[in-house]
């Protein structure tokens, strides 16, 4: 007959093993990575969940696809003034869109739609090589889709007058350097006529004299 106490010993053994949370540290302790997304100069001036889709015109016969599903988002550099799209799929958070916009873009209805916009990028990067799409982006409804437009415009504009400044601070330093140039070689070409004409007497006056001899 077994002991009642050593039953009792048993159940305690179990329950102290059950309740056992071995911690074990690591062999080799890897030191944190700041982790950097190229966002952290750039302000987020727009953000809103929407599904983007690609033309594939390499297929046969050429399709739109789903690229994926999360937030667009349009990021401001502090500095440059440059705006970036960047789309990021859910979960995977892997980038579905990722280019600057241009003062040639332009939002297009897609097929009618009032929560759909279709536009073409000439250097996309989501696949880290640059490469032209065509690209359509859908909202929850006509009214986020308006939102996205006219911010979308918003820093189009803001891009052109940046570059117009720019442009014409550029240009304004160009025509003065170009100026300066003519006005150098012209300057350099009429000492140039004086010295050639000066030589041109001295040689006549040499000429004359030599006749009288």
């Amino acid at each position: 007959m077994a002991d009642p106490k050593d039953d009792h010993d048993t159940t305690a053994d179990s329950a102290e093993d059950s309740n056992h949370d071995p911690q074990f540290e690591p062999i080799v302790s890897l030191p944190e990575l700041d982790v950097k997304t190229l966002e952290e100069d750039e302000e987020e001036v727009f953000k809103m969940r929407a599904k983007l889709y690609r033309f594939a015109s390499e297929n046969d016969p050429p399709e739109w696809k789903e690229r994926g599903t999360g937030d667009v988002k349009l990021l401001k550099h502090k500095e440059k003034g440059t705006v970036r799209l960047l789309m990021r799929r859910d979960r995977t958070l892997k980038i579905c869109a990722n280019h600057h916009l241009t003062v040639s873009m332009e939002l297009k209805p897609n097929a009618g739609s009032d929560r759909a916009w279709v536009w073409n990028t000439f250097a996309d990067y989501a696949d880290e090589c640059p490469k032209p799409e065509l690209l359509a982006i859908r909202f929850l409804n006509a009214e986020n889709a308006q939102k996205f437009k006219n911010k979308f415009d918003e820093c189009k504009d803001e891009i052109q007058k940046s570059q117009e400044g720019t442009g014409n601070t550029d240009c304004t330093n160009k025509v003065a350097e170009k100026l300066e140039e003519l006005s150098v070689k012209d300057k350099a070409s009429v000492e140039e006529e004086e010295q050639d004409k000066k030589t041109e007497n001295k040689d006549a006056g040499k000429e004359v004299t030599a006749d009288k001899n």
